[in-house]
């Protein structure tokens, strides 16, 4: 975001300037030490929040009708999250909420609803995740009164409080507000990263919100294919409430994707934001909520469930951005038109390939041999992926560390495209093939992907229908020329390349996107079990890479594999691809600026208010296990030491269920260490410990109903407490008494889970009921944010290159 220049603070009042967003970030993020649920510091950027809306309610115009509520939400539901199901129970999770409307509106005038959360993550001062989308919304709402603008519709802002618990602040809202029933459309903001691309990743239901962001959008930055792929990684947005699970509001989740070594870390700080991205996404936000307010298209909350329910308009549109200069967007209708064309062309080819003598024999003849062609190309792109895959995991069995790259994104490139162009390049030197047919091959390989992702309902077919076209248009031009030159000059090449380049600077550019975000996430996405989780990442970005220059390289290589094939050219590259792989077995994976995630866990086993046992539980969620942690971080490896025996031994390995308290993450660990620690240090200060408490029990034929109270004792920094119950459980009293799927934690039995967020001070009261006399043991897990001393002295003996989110775990267990 380079070309776009922040304003500052000082900036007109009828400009948004990320210098008055940065002044809101400083007071929400660098001020308010945190804002995690239980914490103080979330209270204190709610009355901020409210201060800042209240004082431009005071101040605006007779023309405007301004409405300010700070609302308490409550409920409970299931859903399902990273592939497990989980209940959530919330209570007292306080949402802000404003309408700017015009003074002659009316409560029932369709709305546009922008939302984002001001709660952060545990361990993160959340300036980018979510300290940036609640203070451009400050911004924004500052923008349209001191513009004098006047919303057609009412435009509503939710400021929410309980995103990171799984969505909890929107689903209360969406459920309760009264408000609600008035949404015809919404815009949520988020946070994966610092800044950058600010990247339209999920549209819909229908293709108008995605219209409205083409038509409107300063500095588009949107790509229908960030749909097809948003459930690949790990994490959810408010998004779902809205337009999926809930309720079928149509809408954007705008996201900042780049920037994702911080995300969710304590380096997620004001001064690691992206200049110009905020002025970016605040530019784009106002100009949306201008253009939704004046759509058509805007209808109440029942007409718009009604229309998505009834499947009008619920095809997605074909839409990317070109370098963020301009939008191209088409429906799919158009898609259907347009992505049949290549296939058809690729068919219609052997006649002109033999006109005028075309005879169904010479026709099927012919189509053979371009059919040859594209099995030889396709082998060829194959190649190009599992090359430098191959070579990812041959260079780990020579080293000990996974992942170079992550801190040098520059040696992904450098290791493996060259190990993709050997690939590309290899069926050609070895079996030989014309320059037509493997020309209209590859074309062919392109149209054939571009119709099986029309025909699958995916939107990615956009970029090879732009590639095979590309190559049809350099095709053209080149033939009409090169009669006038030798056809083995080189001149060709540039004759060809020339009509391309449009099609070639987007495959880079989103080439280039998406290996930055791919090595950028490779940092969260979980740890697999030894020995074949060690090579995964490797092999995954290595594979990327390939794919990458598949669809960059590839239209190319039917005209310059001429040139390139030789075996000079291919030893030259697989040395480079040598000597790259030694040099990234040199440089360490991890920086400040690209931190290790690494997760500890202070547990305190209790039984009847007594410590029965302490330990420390150490987990990553990266390819580079502990022992590689500890290896070099010799200062907290001695201070274990000196507590307990520091052993990677597997007695000293901890499953999955002793980290229930953060279900369902823990299914992105693996091997997992826990080491003893001392059992009284928490009693300075904590005096009570959560207890479970049967309050009766009533029984009928069998059925056994148990009404229970658990107290959270005088916990108070609870970021949340999970209930996992095992056993012959039939029903219970959350999520309006509906039993979800159970699920296995471990290995152990089935068991049914549910998370209990909200204020602490009051106790917990529900029901379980069991068809058997056979007991049900429930595990309580709370995660309170208070340290002891030596867990503080624990953590601050970790290198600065790791990110080490800390908090203390009280577990037991009971029998009923």
């Amino acid at each position: 975001m380079r070309h776009v220049a922040p304003l500052g603070a000082d900036a007109p009042p009828g400009d948004f300037a990320e210098g008055r967003v940065l002044r809101h970030l400083h007071r929400l993020a660098v001020d308010i030490p945190g804002r995690q649920e239980g914490s103080p510091g979330l209270e204190a950027a709610a009355q901020y929040i409210n201060g800042e809306l209240e004082g431009l309610a005071a101040r605006a115009g007779p023309e405007y009708r301004i409405e300010v509520e700070e609302t308490l939400v409550s409920g409970s539901f299931s859903m399902m999250f990273l592939r497990h199901r989980v209940t959530l129970g919330y209570r007292n999770h306080k949402n802000i909420v404003m309408r700017i409307s015009s003074n002659v509106s009316e409560d029932g005038d369709p709305s546009l609803l922008v939302n984002g959360h001001f709660d952060s993550p545990l361990g993160s001062p959340g300036a980018a995740d979510c300290g940036s989308c609640v203070a451009s919304m400050l911004e924004l709402s500052r923008l349209i009164i001191d513009s004098g603008w006047v919303p057609p519709r009412p435009v509503i802002f939710l400021f929410n409080g309980a995103e990171e618990l799984f969505l909890l602040g929107s689903h209360g809202f969406i459920k309760a507000h009264a408000w609600n029933s008035s949404i015809g459309a919404f815009i949520n903001i988020e946070a994966s990263g610092s800044g950058g691309t600010d990247l339209v990743c999920q549209s819909g239901p229908g293709s108008w919100p995605s219209r409205v962001y083409a038509q409107s959008a300063k500095y588009p930055m949107a790509n229908s294919v960030a749909q097809d792929m948003f459930g690949i990684i790990p994490g959810d947005t408010d998004y779902r409430i809205f337009a999926e699970d809930i309720t079928n509001i149509p809408g954007l989740d705008i996201i900042f994707v780049l920037g994702g070594y911080f995300y969710h870390t304590s380096y997620d700080t004001l001064e690691n934001l992206f200049p110009g991205s905020i002025q970016a996404r605040g530019e784009n936000l106002f100009h949306l909520v201008k253009a939704f307010t004046n759509s058509m298209s805007l209808k109440d909350n029942e007409t718009s469930n009604k229309a998505a329910k009834d499947g009008i308009e619920d095809s997605r549109a074909v839409f990317f951005d070109y370098l963020t200069w301009f939008m191209v967007f088409y429906s799919r209708d158009v898609s259907l038109i347009l992505h049949s064309l290549p296939i058809t062309i690729f068919f219609l080819a052997p006649l002109f390939l033999k006109f005028p003598n075309i005879t169904l024999m010479a026709w099927s003849i012919s189509l053979l041999d371009l059919i040859r062609g594209m099995l030889l190309h396709a082998f060829g792109v194959i190649l190009a992926i599992f090359i430098p895959a191959g070579a990812a995991a041959l260079r780990l069995l020579f080293t000990k560390n996974a992942m170079n790259w992550f801190a040098h994104p520059y040696l992904a490139f450098l290791m493996f495209v060259p190990a993709s162009l050997v690939g590309l390049l290899l069926p050609r030197s070895i079996w030989g093939l014309s320059e037509q047919t493997h020309f209209w091959g590859s074309f062919g390989l392109y149209s054939v992907i571009t119709m099986a992702y029309t025909l699958a309902g995916l939107s990615g077919g956009f970029l090879t229908f732009f590639i095979s076209m590309s190559m049809l248009l350099g095709r053209f031009i080149s033939s009409i020329i090169k009669r006038q030159w030798n056809q083995q000059s080189p001149k060709l090449l540039v004759v060809y390349v020339v009509p391309m380049i449009p099609c070639l600077l987007y495959c880079i550019y989103y080439g280039g996107f998406l290996i930055q975000f791919l090595i950028e996430k490779m940092g969260m996405m979980g740890s697999l079990p030894k020995p074949y989780g060690f090579f995964v990442p490797d092999i995954i970005v290595g594979a990327a890479v390939g794919l990458v220059v598949g669809w960059c390289f590839g239209p190319l290589a039917p005209i310059a594999t001429r040139w390139l094939s030789q075996t000079s050219i291919l030893q030259g590259l697989l040395q480079i691809t040598v000597v790259a792989l030694a040099i990234s077995s040199q440089l360490f994976p991890y920086s400040t600026g690209a931190p290790k995630r690494v997760v500890l866990q202070h547990t305190y086993v209790t039984d009847a208010n007594e410590v029965v046992d302490s330990n420390y539980g150490f987990s990553v969620v990266d390819a580079n296990s502990l022992e590689f942690l500890f290896n070099n971080a010799p200062e907290a490896a001695k201070w274990l030491k000196d507590n307990s025996e520091l052993s990677f031994e597997e007695k000293y390995r901890s499953d999955r269920s002793s980290w229930v308290a953060l279900y369902p993450v823990p299914f992105l660990f693996s091997g997992s260490l826990k080491f003893q620690a001392q059992t009284d240090e928490i009693r300075k200060h904590y005096h009570n410990f959560p207890q479970l408490h049967v309050q009766k029990t009533w029984s009928n034929n069998g059925q056994r109903r148990v009404h229970l109270n658990l107290s959270l004792g005088s916990l108070s920094e609870i970021w949340t407490a999970v209930l996992n119950v095992t056993g012959p459980l039939s029903n219970w009293s959350f999520a309006d008494n509906m039993l979800p799927a159970p699920q296995t934690v471990s290995g152990g039995p089935p068991s049914y889970i549910c998370r209990l967020s909200g204020k602490s001070n009051v106790d917990w009261s529900f029901w379980l009921e069991a068809n058997s006399s056979e007991s049900l043991r429930i595990d309580v897990a709370v995660l309170d944010q208070y340290l002891v001393d030596s867990t503080k002295k624990l953590k601050s003996l970790f290198p600065s290159w790791e990110d080490l989110t800390a908090f203390t775990t009280f577990f037991s267990t009971y029998y009923l």
